[in-house]
C-alpha cells in the first residue's frame, strides 16, 4: 500500500463554509442577465448550479447562457457579488480545517488547496481567512488547464510538489465532481466530506473510497491506515 504524500483539498464546502454564498452570488449574476428570481428559468439554472457545485464557475455559466459574452459577464458579476460577501465577513473556516492542514504537513504530507473559483476569488478567500501560507500550494482551474471533473488540478499539484505517484495522493471534497476528479487522477484515496453541497449517495456515485463527517477526520484516516 502506498504512503499518502499529498492531500489535495477542496475549499468551499470542505475546508471553508459555504453558507449559501454561491447561491446568493448566483442570484445577482443571473439578475444581471435578466433572469429574475422565482421564475422557471431561474429555478432551472439554480438547479444546475446546485448539481454542478465544484465545477469551474465559468464553465457553469457557459452552459447556462450558451454565449461567451453573457457567460463572461455573469461570471464577473458572480465574482463581484461573492467578493462583497467575503468582505462583509461571511467567509469562515470549517471547524478543524486549519488544524487538519497543520497536522498533515507536520506528518510530512504536502497539502494543496483547490477551488472551482477564479484565482482572484480564491485569493480573496485565502486573505479573509489569513490562509495565504496555510498550505504548500493553492490552485484554481486557470493554474492547471481545466477545472473539475478533469484531473488537471490534482496532477498539477502532484507535479509541483514533486510527488512520485498518483497512488500517493488523497483527494478530498464535498461534491461528486471532487470525487470524479480524484478518480480521473488515479488518486489512492478519494474521500468525501458531508459538510457541503452533496450527500452520501452523490459522493459514492462519484467514486468516493471513504466518507467523513468533516475534514477534521482526515488525519485519522490518512495517518492511522498504516500508510506512513
Amino acid at each position: 500500500m502506498h504512503d499518502i504524500r499529498l492531500a489535495v483539498l477542496d475549499m468551499a464546502g470542505t475546508t471553508v463554509a459555504d453558507d449559501g454564498l454561491v447561491e446568493q452570488a448566483f442570484e445577482q449574476a443571473a439578475a444581471g442577465q435578466g433572469v429574475a428570481a422565482g421564475g422557471a428559468e431561474h429555478e432551472r439554472m439554480l438547479a444546475h448550479v446546485r448539481a454542478t457545485m465544484g465545477e469551474s464557475k465559468i464553465t457553469v455559466f457557459r452552459h447556462l447562457f450558451g454565449d461567451e459574452g453573457r457567460a463572461q459577464a455573469a461570471n464577473r458579476a458572480f465574482e463581484t457579488a461573492y467578493h462583497d460577501l467575503v468582505d462583509d465577513g461571511r467567509c469562515r473556516a470549517l471547524p478543524g480545517a486549519a488544524e487538519t492542514v497543520a497536522e498533515l504537513r507536520g506528518a510530512g504530507i504536502k497539502v494543496a488547496l483547490t477551488t472551482g473559483f477564479s484565482r482572484v476569488t480564491q485569493d480573496r478567500i485565502l486573505g479573509a481567512l489569513g490562509w495565504q501560507d496555510l498550505a504548500d500550494l493553492t490552485l484554481c482551474p486557470a493554474d492547471a488547464g481545466r477545472g473539475r471533473p478533469h484531473p488537471d488540478m490534482v496532477l498539477t499539484a502532484l507535479l509541483r510538489t514533486g510527488t512520485d505517484a498518483v497512488q500517493q495522493v488523497a483527494v478530498v471534497g464535498d461534491t461528486g465532481y471532487d470525487m470524479l476528479t480524484g478518480r480521473h487522477a488515479g488518486a489512492g484515496v478519494v474521500a468525501g466530506v458531508l459538510t457541503g453541497a452533496h450527500r452520501e449517495d452523490r459522493l459514492l456515485a462519484g467514486g468516493a473510497t471513504h466518507l467523513l463527517p468533516s475534514i477534521a477526520g482526515l488525519p485519522a484516516l490518512l495517518l492511522a491506515r498504516g500508510e506512513r
